[in-house]
């Protein structure tokens, strides 16, 4: 689970660090040097456990089930030291809710330095994957969110826009030049970037937002129908709508925004 949250920071280029117990100690040996953690003078895991907690902002606790043991001290420690914290049981909840519950629950509390925590691969052997893809969808959660500073002449801007574009797009190429208006630069250049296996990463973020704020499920026939035309195929579901939409953006966003290396 921690290694997880460590993973997602190192490849979305995410600041990371916290801390491990003495020697580096993990359940699967020594912990390599390329996660920048600091060791604490004792090998007992609580004391790291505790440390992280109070250098944190506040602290996030995934896992399948209730919690127990060394998760269960988490959350007594987030609540001793007065540290916002929220649980997300897998079993009780759908990966994209999650998600989203775990955005909301760091813009509310202004969480600038975020602790995850959780089992062990040996207590749960699918936290790792399942925590890898709801942090991935966390953060790209982030190309239709105001900055988390709750800039209010942002949030009046984009309220403006939002009332001047009531009417849903017609056409794939106007969801396109919509979706281009409103996302901020870098997560333009964050999606023209992402190779085409990559785009599933922010179908569950960006893409509800386009099923939410196109029409989708209201009814938006014209945009399906682009939709249906442009794949050449038959779409059964809205989602296969999103994929054909967030596909053509990122085909518009490589030719504009991808980096290129100049020799």
């Amino acid at each position: 689970m921690d290694r997880a949250a460590l993973d997602v920071a190192i490849k979305l280029g995410i600041a990371h660090g916290g801390w491990i117990p003495r020697g580096r100690l993990t359940e699967s040996g020594a912990l390599p040097q390329k996660y920048h953690l600091k060791e604490t003078s004792s090998s007992q895991y609580s004391v790291r456990t505790e440390k992280n907690v109070v250098d944190a902002n506040g602290t996030l606790i995934i896992s399948h089930g209730p919690l127990t043991g060394g998760t269960e001290y988490t959350r007594e420690m987030a609540t001793r030291h007065r540290r916002p914290w929220l649980h997300i049981d897998l079993d009780r909840m759908a990966a994209f809710h999650a998600a989203t519950d775990i955005n909301r629950w760091i813009l509310q509390n202004r969480i600038e330095i975020l602790n995850v925590a959780g089992p062990r691969a040996s207590e749960d052997p699918a936290i790792y994957q399942d925590t890898l893809n709801i942090l991935e969808s966390v953060y790209y959660l982030g190309l239709v969110e105001t900055k988390m500073t709750g800039d209010d002449t942002i949030k009046s801007q984009m309220q403006q826009q939002m009332k001047q574009s009531e009417k849903k797009p017609q056409s794939v190429a106007q969801a396109v030049e919509r979706l281009c208006y409103s996302l901020p630069l870098k997560d333009k250049t964050t999606v023209a970037n992402m190779s085409r296996n990559e785009l599933s990463g922010i179908h569950l973020s960006l893409g509800r937002y386009i099923i939410d704020n196109f029409g989708l499920l209201s009814g938006n026939r014209e945009l399906m129908k682009s939709c249906r035309t442009l794949s050449k195929e038959i779409l059964r579901h809205e989602d296969d709508a999103v994929t054909v939409i967030i596909t053509a953006l990122w085909e518009k966003l490589r030719q504009t925004h991808k980096l290129r290396v100049i020799k």
